[in-house]
């Protein structure tokens, strides 16, 4: 959503930061916010006017006509501000059709003006640029504004002068307030512009000979410009409508939205009621609230809300899970319903977020069995059939009844189902996979001859393309100037798309390109469809693509130049770039004149920034799809990135052959429905096009339309339209013309809007009514006095369908013609792995670590419960490297035992060759890997000998003075006993330390007692052949094993023979040679040299001589 309400005070917060000096605003900054929580004497403390000055106060929950409402109190002391406050704090109020409760007030001080003092100015957002109202007439009888007041359009990219305002605007001004008003007007607008507002209304707006009071404020901002405008905003708060509460769960699931990729909203209507929905996509979100209503449901409708955009499974689960908790608090009398719907999706994964669902069914099985929940579900596109056979599987093991339906199924029929107007049939079993495409309907394994280009049901005709303009290759417009391009607005292509047409991808989007290719090939096209791809952030290379069953490269470039120079045959751009730079990549692409359309997939980008995208490219001839769309098809011949879903779903409409009919939706989702409904009504799509949700997009429904009506192979147009915005009308227009004079099918979608109390903003920026005009009710009437043939409900779109299509084809106006099969396409590896239909031995196998998920799993244990828990470093060491939960003294020693072998001084070998490695100029890593190569038995890898040489001595039952006997018969040392400088008279206070909490905590210790009496005999014989560290730890941590209780004996065997321990002495030696390497580097120590004097020269005699 892009054009989002704010309060009162937060618009006059705006204006006063931001507008120019020379507007002459009086009393900036001089408003205070009531609240039941307000302390009145801290208010007066931080707003000292409040003691001194009359006031005004008035609720401010962006209610319209306040005055009239008698909602506000005028010229009152600080006291009777109170006593005001008092009479309406917390009160029920009915305003229009919302109710609600008044529970945040504005107090401002009281100017005390004259009547004729009072002005009315209001801008708002158009198309084609901005619209600034004004009349000399303001306050509460101001009326209808739009007939009265003197208008002023300000085009996309203009400035407004003084005088402009003056001669236009202020007719009716007297000459003394001309001045003051003109300059106020001019920095209204900069202000409007600079902060992203779409409206700006202040009513009354008072001047005096003071300067210029701001009353009454109302206004809306760009949400989706944040990225632009956060340092001047701050941070927003949206309040509802009035008569909605704003409720905590709605305010989660908008923090999950700001922080995915996906889209993800929920609107509570009626927490009582006992229809809740849970659907896939902004426009077939709508098109289930209006069934919905239309079924009589209107008063029981709990939530409006729609996920979208390939949301992972944690982020459906915790969306699914928000739901079924809202449901589940209060029980109804009739059980409630769940409403799990949506359209053939294009490229989300429904078997991944169906996953996320049933997980939080799994969680909340017994609350939804307790409150008697119902559910039904209705879905298609990639993998539906595993995601339906799931969702299926846990209503058997729940008992929770769950209906399950798939795309042979109208997507709104089971809104009749769960309200009782229509049976629950028996479905047969439905396949388990998507992978239909794997079988070879063709028997050829080549692509067939070029057969299908023409529509389906008629000859190709010579004439059906247009070619795209041609230009100099690889050169911006303004370099060509001398070529002929003029300045002016260029006419735009009739025909978008041909079976030759060849496009750039701008953006790594190496799957929409596959599928792209996918398409190619299965629609017979000679050579695939995407010439190269863009992408910023890397240099240029080759990207491996499959072309059928053979693998080919495509070229990546890193900027935009090249790609045109070498491709002087595209005319398509495809741009996957994001919201922060559709923008600017748009721009640069609308310089090459080769380029005559561009899609645009990016949702939330601002409207100012979309407006100034649709005059560059009207004045260049260029059509835009989008944004906020997933494109368009044109079956036989070129498919706009993920449109139409996977093969199977292509192969399902049958998409890789046009047919006779052409439609324009705003709605991805629902594009790809309407591909179902036609290709099961009729001869099937010969092109379809989904404009985008946002308020202005690049092209309207009625560019398309008029397309369509002079393309000979389209027999039949179908419009989906939506609430919000006029473009509909002009299609009205157009028929009554007899400008259009092709059968035209039309419905838009959002009829439930009139029946809501307050004001619903739908999944699409666009989908709001601003006024009568754009509700969907009246534009379907328009459309059917028009002469459109409109059906009663969206359920019965498809049925109308249908009807026109028999009558065209009795007509003889459409001859159906016979299918041709077309050719295979060999399924992705990895997609065939998504879909079980194949296994292969893995490369890899792994126990310890998991990060596939939302979160990081460690053994088992999610990173936040390892957290929680306050497992520190040793307990993470315990889960990665012996896959148990340790007790908390085994942790302790882990930790101990790395502190302790941290670092010995920069005399030992490790060390020395760390320094040494960091003196010579090395990185990190290889003066690191330079220190732990010296470590082996000799030195610090002595904790795996030595727990095995003293293990395999204790568990054979031998005494300590025969190990050490046969060990000196062996003639082999006794790892882990000896120490070059620390004796039974200088003992090592790590072995002490360790000692002390080893004797305290661990249940026993026999290896270690074993270990202390072998050491006696040793140091009986020299003093230095103690118990050192590593053996300590080493026969320690054998203990440590075979004790805890977490491991069996062979476990505990196990871990020593295959090296854990000398583990623990390269973990914690690795702290002690990074400190050598930053410290070498901090002290900027030069290159070593080891002294001459410090080396003994042994050479033979003869060559000393």
């Amino acid at each position: 959503m892009s054009a989002k309400a704010i309060s009162e005070q937060t618009g006059k917060e705006f204006l006063y930061k931001h507008i120019s000096p020379s507007a002459a605003v009086q009393n900036r900054f001089h408003y205070a916010t009531v609240t039941a929580e307000t302390d009145w004497d801290r208010l007066t403390q931080e707003n000292q006017w409040l003691l001194t000055k009359r006031l005004v106060v008035k609720p401010d929950q962006l209610i319209k006509r306040r005055g009239k409402l008698g909602l506000v109190g005028i010229n009152l002391d600080l006291q009777g501000v109170k006593d005001w406050v008092k009479t309406h704090m917390m009160k029920d109020t009915t305003v229009g059709r919302a109710k609600g409760v008044l529970k945040n007030f504005l107090i401002e001080p009281f100017v005390p003006h004259k009547q004729e003092e009072e002005f009315y100015v209001c801008i708002y957002a158009v198309r084609e640029g901005d619209v600034v109202l004004f009349h000399h007439e303001g306050g509460v009888e101001v009326g209808d504004v739009d007939a009265k007041a003197l208008k002023l359009t300000v085009a996309v990219n203009d400035k407004i002068s003084e005088e402009q305002v003056k001669e236009q605007l202020l007719s009716h001004v007297p000459e003394d307030k001309k001045g003051v008003l003109a300059s106020f007007i001019v920095g209204l607008f900069n202000l409007y512009e600079d902060l992203y507002f779409t409206y700006l209304e202040i009513n009354p707006l008072v001047v005096t000979s003071d300067g210029v009071y701001v009353l009454d404020m109302a206004a809306k901002i760009d949400a989706t410009a944040d990225f632009i405008c956060k340092s001047k905003w701050g941070d927003v708060e949206f309040p509802p409508p009035f008569g909605r509460e704003a409720y905590p769960e709605e305010a989660y699931i908008a923090d999950l939205d700001a922080k995915s990729g996906a889209s993800l909203k929920l609107t509570l209507l009626n927490p009582q009621g006992r229809i809740w929905t849970m659907v896939a996509g902004g426009g077939a979100s709508v098109v289930y609230s209006d069934t919905i209503c239309d079924l009589g449901g209107v008063d029981e409708l709990a939530n409006y809300g729609e996920y979208s955009g390939a949301p992972s499974e944690q982020q459906t689960y915790d969306y699914a899970k928000t739901i079924l908790s809202l449901m589940t608090r209060e029980k109804h009398p009739q059980g409630k319903v769940l409403i799990i719907g949506g359209s053939i999706a294009n490229f989300t994964n429904v078997a991944a977020t169906f996953k996320g669902i049933v997980r939080a069914i799994k969680d909340y099985q017994e609350p939804l069995k307790e409150h008697e929940v119902k559910i039904f579900v209705r879905r298609g596109g990639p993998n539906y059939q595993e995601g339906l056979r799931v969702m299926g599987e846990i209503g058997k093991t729940t008992g929770i009844p769950i209906h399950v339906f798939g795309t042979e199924t109208h997507m709104t029929a089971i809104v009749g189902m769960a309200l009782g107007h229509r049976p629950i049939p028996n479905l047969p079993p439905m396949a388990a996979h998507t992978a239909n495409f794997l079988l070879n309907a063709s028997n050829n394994t080549v692509t067939p001859a070029n057969t299908r280009t023409a529509s389906f049901s008629e000859p190709k005709m010579a004439n059906d393309v247009s070619p795209a303009k041609k230009s100099k290759a690889g050169l911006p417009a303004d370099a060509q100037a001398s070529s002929g391009c003029s300045g002016g607005m260029e006419a735009k292509a009739t025909t978008l798309f041909s079976n030759h047409t060849k496009a750039i991808v701008w953006g790594m989007q190496t799957r929409a390109v596959q599928g792209m290719l996918d398409f190619d090939y299965v629609c017979s096209r000679e050579e695939p469809s995407v010439a190269a791809m863009v992408y910023p952030f890397t240099g240029d290379h080759k990207q491996k693509f499959y072309w059928g069953h053979k693998e080919i490269l495509l070229p990546v470039y890193k900027n935009m130049a090249d790609a045109m120079k070498k491709h002087p045959q595209v005319d398509v751009m495809i741009s996957f770039a994001s919201l922060r730079s559709a923008f600017d990549s748009t721009v640069e692409a609308m310089q090459y004149p080769q380029i005559h359309t561009i899609a645009i997939i990016a949702e939330g980008i601002p409207e100012a920034q979309t407006r100034k995208m649709i005059k560059m490219a009207d004045e260049k001839g260029v059509t835009i799809i989008g944004p906020a769309t997933v494109g368009g098809i044109k079956p036989g011949c070129f498919k706009i990135g993920n449109t139409g879903g996977m093969l199977d779903n292509i192969l399902a409409s049958k998409l890789y052959r046009p047919g006779s009919v052409a439609y324009v939706s705003r709605s991805g989702g629902m594009s790809n429905e309407l591909n179902n409904i036609i290709s099961r009504t009729t001869d099937g799509v010969y092109e379809g096009v989904a404009i985008g949700g946002d308020r202005y997009p690049g092209s309207t429904f009625m560019d398309h339309v008029l397309r369509y009506q002079d393309t000979p192979g389209i027999k039949m147009i179908v419009v989906l339209g939506e609430i919000g915005g006029t473009d509909e009308y002009k299609i009205c227009q157009g028929i009554k013309e007899d400008r259009i004079t092709k059968p035209v099918v039309c419905w838009c979608i959002g009829t439930c809007a009139t029946m809501f109390a307050s004001e619903v903003q739908f999944g699409h920026a666009g989908a709001c009514a601003n006024q009568a005009s754009e509700t969907a009710v009246a534009k379907n009437q328009a459309l059917r006095d028009a002469g459109a043939y409109v059906p009663k409900s969206f359920d019965e779109l498809g049925d109308l369908i249908r009807t026109v299509y028999d009558e065209l084809v009795a007509s003889g106006t459409i001859v159906p013609a016979q299918e041709v099969p077309p050719p295979t396409v060999p399924m992705d590896y990895s997609w065939a792995r998504e879909l079980g239909l194949i296994r292969k031995p893995a490369s890899f196998m792994t126990s310890i670590c998991d990060e596939r998920g939302q979160e990081l799993i460690y053994a088992g244990m999610g990173i936040t419960e390892v957290f929680k828990e306050e497992m520190g470093i040793g307990g993470v060491l315990g889960l990665l490297w012996f896959q148990r939960r340790l007790p908390r003294y085994a942790c302790q020693f882990i930790e101990m035992c790395l502190m302790v072998t941290a670092d010995h001084g920069p005399a030992v070998s490790g060390a020395h060759n760390t320094i040494v490695c960091a003196r010579a100029g090395k990185d990190l890593i290889s003066s690191l890997t330079s220190g732990l190569l010296t470590i082996g038995d000799r030195f610090g890898g002595a904790l795996d000998a030595a727990a095995k040489q003293f293990s395999k001595a204790f568990d054979s039952g031998m005494l300590p003075m025969d190990f050490v006997n046969k060990m000196k018969k062996d003639g082999k040392l006794i790892m882990g006993i000896g120490h070059r400088v620390k004796s039974i008279n200088n003992p090592d206070m790590r072995v002490q330390i360790l000692k002390d909490f080893v004797k305290q905590h661990f249940p026993s210790t026999q290896l270690l007692d074993y270990a202390l009496d072998v050491e006696k005999i040793t140091t009986s014989k020299k003093p230095n052949l103690i118990l050192n560290v590593d053996g300590f730890i080493g026969v320690s941590f054998v203990d440590l094993l075979r004790t805890c209780g977490g491991f069996t004996r062979d476990e505990a065997d196990e871990f020593v023979e295959i090296g854990a321990l000398n583990g623990i002495f390269v973990l914690g030696r690795s702290m002690g040679f990074i400190g050598h390497y930053l410290d070498q580097k901090r002290l900027k120590q030069g290159l070593y040299r080891h002294p001459w004097d410090d080396i003994s020269y042994v050479l033979p005699e003869h060559m000393s001589m």
